[in-house]
């Protein structure tokens, strides 16, 4: 039975003897739930702390017998349930919701046009009205339609404009200009430059070791050229360096198919430049009349975003064309020998072979020479070219070098040293100065009795600057014994280095 708990905390109830009366009779039914036997159950704990808090009734936790009562409480969870049930999902506000019903409104409306315009040309088909003053009375009609529903359309269009700029306007954000761009044709400039590119063939000997046994292999490699002027009895062609290092043969193919012999008048390792020259007595009358010599233009001008075009002579193929833009200026790369330089990067491909041929502007001026080592294909869509403005200065002294040729193996000259590449490591760890380090001069040759000692550093050799034990070495294959040098020699004197020149002549090959 109901006690006087329940009458005193809910009046709402208490006035409701239908409701009272049918509580009664859910009592009786679950006699067991209702009575004391059920008092720790969760709706009288709930119910009871309810009362408990509005100081209508001890704490439930001091007597935990007496009647069971009705509450109006639910678990937290099914509060939350309920709150998230009623809960409306609010609408989201996405930008540029205006711009998508104009665009659907535009596009109903020139539909609606079209099909208007055909369902009367239908009608006066079938009802026998297609004479040729209905078809054009017909095709009248329709045009005027067209033109309301595309000034219609422009008009939802300036408006929408009208309407975001409106909004950016208080922001301070700079809104874009519509531009208009043309897809250039390059063929003119490529007509105009082809003539002062070459193909380079380099012939080289492959040396490599396994497990202590030396093997040389003969191997051939491509690589590209720029015609870059010429002089009384040679022409000048700048490529990289790489392409030619190494070389015991370079061949020249001309833009007509012709070849010719070329060899090395100078060369900057650390710039990755190489000035070749062909001998004009070699070139057919022909063949000069179809090359030309290359315009140099000025990297510093360069934009992003303006084009470019790369000629070389890919994958050694033969010359070919691509274009793209400046992808970026001045970006700093890291070499694979340790040191960093500033290239031009550009999308226009740039493969195996390309190297030493030119990226060009839309001038037809050469603004870069593109080298492939750079880049490499690790990443498609990069390609790297060494600044013009950079390489000019270089190229022009480059020319100036007398011609060399390399000597037979067994007729070049030696100096009589064993030496140590000092490294920029070295060189920065311990002060010295970087070159070849001489760890020992051997009796009776050509550097004992030009009074070179160990512990010196060949710093240049003949006039070439000298950073490794291999750039002397491939000095020295153009020479032949006999013949005489200067070198340039670092001494330690106790506070530092001090430069002396020493002039000696190569001898024969010391004997083992």
């Amino acid at each position: 039975m109901f006690d006087n708990n329940y009458s005193n905390t809910n009046p709402a109830l208490r006035d409701n003897n239908s409701t009272v009366q049918n509580q009664d009779q859910m009592r009786n039914q679950n006699q067991n739930v209702y009575s004391g036997q059920n008092s720790g159950g969760y709706y009288r704990n709930v119910y009871d702390d309810n009362r408990y808090a509005q100081n209508t009734e001890k704490s439930p936790y001091e007597n935990r017998t007496g009647s069971y009562q009705y509450g109006n409480t639910y678990p937290n969870d099914c509060a939350q349930m309920q709150q998230n049930k009623d809960k409306k999902p609010e609408k989201k506000t996405h930008q540029g919701g205006f711009l998508k019903k104009a665009l659907v409104c535009i596009s109903l409306g020139l539909m609606f046009g079209i099909f208007a315009g055909l369902g009367l040309y239908a009608v006066q088909t079938l009802t026998g009205m297609s004479d040729r003053s209905a078809q054009e009375e017909n095709a009248a009609e329709v045009e005027a339609m067209a033109d309301e529903v595309e000034a219609a359309a422009k008009e939802i269009v300036d408006e929408t404009a009208e309407a975001a700029e409106s909004s950016l306007a208080g922001s301070g954000i700079h809104v874009t200009e519509s531009m208009n761009t043309i897809v250039a044709d390059v063929s003119e400039v490529v007509k105009e430059v082809m003539p002062a590119i070459v193909s380079i063939n380099n012939h080289y000997t492959e040396k490599m070791s396994y497990f202590g046994q030396s093997i040389i292999n003969e191997a051939d490699a491509s690589g590209s050229g720029i015609i870059v002027g010429q002089n009384d009895t040679e022409l000048l062609i700048v490529t990289n360096y790489h392409v030619i290092a190494d070389t015991d043969k370079l061949t020249v193919q001309f833009v007509e198919g012709s070849e010719a012999e070329a060899s090395v008048k100078g060369t900057d390792a650390d710039m990755d430049l190489a000035v070749i020259a062909v001998p004009i007595g070699e070139i057919d009358n022909s063949t000069m009349q179809n090359i030309a010599v290359a315009t140099l233009g000025d990297s510093d001008a360069l934009v992003v975003g303006e084009p470019a075009i790369a000629i070389g002579n890919s994958l050694g193929y033969g010359q070919s064309v691509t274009t793209g833009v400046i992808s970026a200026l001045d970006r700093t790369i890291d070499l694979s020998d340790g040191t960093d330089g500033t290239f031009i990067q550009t999308d226009a491909a740039i493969n195996p072979g390309n190297s030493g041929g030119a990226l060009l502007n839309m001038k037809g001026e050469v603004i870069g020479i593109n080298s492939n080592k750079i880049g490499g294909s690790a990443v498609e869509g990069m390609g790297y070219a060494i600044p013009i403005s950079s390489a000019s200065p270089i190229i022009a002294e480059l020319m100036l070098k007398e011609t060399k040729n390399k000597v037979a193996e067994d007729e070049r000259g030696y100096l009589g040293i064993s030496g140590i590449s000092v490294t920029d490591y070295v060189s920065e760890t311990y002060g010295m100065p970087k070159g070849v380090y001489i760890s020992q001069v051997y009796e009776n040759t050509a550097a004992a009795e030009a009074g070179l000692r160990k512990g010196d550093i060949i710093t240049e050799f003949d006039g070439e600057q000298i950073e490794s034990m291999d750039e002397l070495q491939y000095e020295l294959e153009f020479h032949a014994k006999g013949d005489t040098v200067e070198l340039t020699v670092m001494s330690a004197d106790g506070f530092g280095y001090t430069d002396r020149k020493v002039q000696m002549v190569l001898g024969n090959r010391m004997q083992e």
